[in-house]
């Protein structure tokens, strides 16, 4: 093999190693997301499902369903995906495979035929005469070199096939591994295919129930609708007011909508957004129920349900912590809504609402993951749901983006 050869077969095996790694990372990824989805379904049925004595709504049985049929359904989208990334990998190795075993006996016929040659001659009187018959000192040395080389590349032969023999073995392992792998997904997406069938048909004899009187059911989630946006109303208000305040105790009665920020708040500012994607959960468990911004209502789709923050399912009592270090900006006592806290992170806000309990007062100083309340369990459904906002100023964030995974 000629130097261009070489090179040639070296950036083939280099792009080879990183198309490989590539789909290794991949595949690595995959497994991650998919774990998180079992987990988020395990948590949606320790939160939402376990329990069967109290009296939800149709609404949210159908809401709670929706929550599951979309995690089973990224589930069985995830895992198709890992079976798909295997099954490429699987033919690469097994076209490997072929490529070593023909490599393999290529390298066996040639060290055999060596062999041979060797043996016939093998006698020291032989390479001695070879030496001897020499014209000349300089012929002589070369025909020393040559036996020395010689031996050199037959050692070099029987290592290259120890070595490919070896790679044989470890992708015949890698692959039998990989076969085993994809077989198990197989199998863990039919179970999740018919749970998910099961799920599908619930919420459609859910749907059923209300079809024959959906205006009614239509009216109750505007009803709902509208007393969130009361509220979500009134903290836009508390948050306009709270910046004010603030500006005016910094010396500026200017009404900016921005907060004027300290050194030591600019700090914590900048703090809050270095770590996005990276804020613990303000609940130990828990799933999001309601996601930000605006979706069709799963009951009536041409009623639009709107959400400035995100509704956390969580279990009973739960302690409610704070997502980073702030103060205490206020406690906000909402006619006909439960309790809310309001932590201030420089300019950010963080908003936890729907509380029974409080452990915290205005202007109090809070670290990350303190406990500043306990989340509100309705009596009679059982569900405890955490509303949290953040906001920029008086913008609001998708919570979700500041989130770390669950």
């Amino acid at each position: 093999m000629n130097r261009k050869q070489c090179f040639i077969v070296f950036v083939l095996a280099c792009m080879l190693s990183s198309t490989l790694f590539a789909q290794s990372e991949k595949q690595r990824q995959l497994e991650l997301r998919r774990q998180q989805v079992l987990k988020e379904l395990k948590q949606a049925n320790a939160l939402l499902f376990s329990n069967k004595k109290k009296e939800k709504s149709v609404i949210t049985l159908i809401e709670d369903l929706n929550y599951k049929v979309k995690a089973r359904q990224d589930l069985i989208r995830i895992t198709n995906d890992q079976a798909n990334y295997l099954t490429r990998e699987i033919n690469t190795n097994q076209k490997q495979i072929t490529e070593l075993r023909a490599q393999l006996q290529e390298l066996k016929d040639d060290y055999a035929a060596m062999i041979v040659k060797s043996y016939k001659s093998k006698s020291e009187q032989s390479k001695v005469m070879f030496l001897l018959s020499s014209e000349n000192f300089k012929q002589a040395y070369k025909r020393v070199q040559y036996i020395r080389q010689y031996r050199e590349y037959q050692r070099e032969q029987a290592e290259e096939i120890k070595a490919k023999t070896q790679q044989l073995q470890e992708l015949n392992i890698k692959l039998t591994h990989q076969k085993a792998e994809k077989q198990k997904l197989i199998e863990e997406n039919k179970i999740a295919k018919r749970q998910l069938e099961n799920e599908l048909k619930e919420r459609e004899a859910l749907m059923a129930t209300i079809k024959a009187d959906v205006s009614k059911y239509t009216l109750e989630i505007k009803k709902k609708q509208q007393e969130a946006d009361r509220i979500d109303k009134e903290i836009d208000r508390l948050i306009k007011e709270a910046i004010a305040e603030s500006n005016k105790k910094a010396g500026n009665a200017t009404s900016t909508g921005k907060f004027i920020l300290t050194p030591a708040a600019k700090r914590l500012a900048a703090d809050f957004e270095s770590n996005k994607g990276k804020l613990g959960w303000p609940v130990s468990r828990g799933v999001i129920k309601t996601k930000f911004g605006t979706h069709p209502s799963p009951i009536d789709r041409s009623v639009l349900e709107r959400s400035y923050g995100i509704k956390i399912a969580t279990e009973k009592n739960a302690k409610v912590k704070a997502v980073f270090n702030g103060e205490v900006s206020k406690i906000m006592l909402i006619k006909n809504a439960n309790p809310v806290v309001m932590i201030r992170h420089g300019n950010y806000l963080t908003v936890y609402k729907n509380l029974s309990k409080i452990y915290v007062k205005s202007g109090q100083t809070i670290v990350t993951g303190q406990e500043i309340g306990e989340v509100f369990t309705n009596p009679r459904t059982g569900e405890s749901m955490l509303g949290f906002d953040v906001y920029k100023e008086d913008k609001t964030q998708n919570p979700e983006n500041w989130l770390a995974k669950f």
